[in-house]
């Protein structure tokens, strides 16, 4: 990997905002099923990885639905990290994930970020970010869907910096829910890719309601 990362996120829960690695959760709705919480808008802040490094966050939902402290980890970026860049032609590249997992440690729904740019005389001469999307289905035609999604580049071309973001929403109607109407995650990434080869990422995720044991998992390498 080429590039250094630095991974930061701010609040936006309510009117709060927060800074130097704290969590916030705040409830969103009464819950009346046992084991169930109320929904959240989760966010964390990262250290700056060393080259060919990843980073990752993960947030947990505990025993009292309040989440737990989150947990850092580090270590040599992945093996499909090392196949990114092995493709890439560009001479930077930066992959992000964002997911939600359950209590049995089945991912429910994920966003993934793949970028990639070029940089010459102070410029970023070439960039683009592909966002790709996965969920859970359960084996009865049911389960987690993909409601919407966007992705967009502020600039792609001989630009001074380059703001990329991406956002997807997932309802989820099974054996947990019939209705339809009780969970939905929404999952958000925020990537700025710089003249001097330097990323930075960010990432967030509103939960309409969350249960026990759910935990967030968000990094970049």
């Amino acid at each position: 990997m080429n590039s250094r990362l630095r991974i930061a996120a701010v609040s936006a829960v309510s009117l709060v905002s927060f800074l130097g690695g704290t969590t916030v959760a705040t409830a969103q709705e009464s819950d009346p099923a046992p084991k169930s919480c109320d929904g959240v808008r989760l966010t964390g802040e990262l250290p700056v990885p060393a080259p060919g490094q990843g980073v990752s966050g993960q947030i947990t939902i505990g025993a009292d639905c309040k989440p737990e402290p989150v947990s850092v980890q580090h270590g040599p970026a992945s093996a499909r990290s090392a196949r990114t860049a092995t493709a890439a032609t560009a001479g930077h590249q930066l992959r992000g994930w964002n997911e939600m997992y359950d209590c049995c440690n089945i991912r429910m729904t994920g966003l993934y970020t793949a970028s990639s740019w070029d940089t010459a005389n102070g410029r970023v001469t070439t960039a683009g970010t592909t966002a790709t999307q996965e969920w859970n289905r359960e084996p009865w035609d049911a389960g987690w869907s993909l409601t919407s999604q966007t992705a967009k580049d502020d600039c792609v071309t001989d630009c001074a910096e380059v703001n990329s973001e991406a956002h997807a929403d997932f309802a989820y109607q099974g054996v947990f829910d019939p209705t339809g109407d009780w969970y939905n995650n929404t999952h958000h990434s925020y990537v700025q890719l710089k003249t001097d080869g330097t990323a930075s990422c960010r990432f967030d995720v509103e939960l309409r309601h969350t249960f026990v044991g759910w935990n967030w998992r968000y990094g970049c390498e």
